[in-house]
């Protein structure tokens, strides 16, 4: 799987949501200022390339749907910060969260009762 640029990133997210569209849904479905349809559809093609997408053309127009699954998109990037900046140690990541205070003592409790819930299964 190949990493992706954020600008990438930003119109997979859409069409994870979406599921099924044309270029103007995604065009549509971003936040203000709009890209200009021409680089949606040129980054939409380097996805389709990369073998993020599936198409199906319909007359004149083509229609996009994820090939990759967003969860499985998330394990390979997850797993690829946690090797670059984490000495691929997620207890390294969880203690760079704690040390920042984006996790708190209740969240951690939650954490470590679901990793215990998850070694009686």
């Amino acid at each position: 799987m190949e990493k992706l640029t954020h600008q990438e990133e930003i119109i997979m997210q859409h069409i994870w949501q979406l599921q099924e569209c044309v270029v103007k849904d995604i065009v549509n479905a971003m936040d203000e200022p709009k890209p200009p349809y021409t680089t949606v559809a040129s980054v939409v093609r380097n996805l389709e390339q990369k073998g993020y997408l599936n198409s199906k053309k319909y007359g004149n127009v083509y229609v996009y749907s994820p090939q990759i699954i967003e969860d499985d998109y998330k394990k390979y990037f997850m797993s690829n910060v946690v090797k670059s900046y984490f000495e691929d140690s997620y207890k390294e990541l969880v203690s760079f969260f704690v040390k920042e205070e984006k996790i708190s003592p209740e969240e951690l409790a939650e954490i470590i009762q679901m990793i215990e819930k998850g070694k009686k299964c």
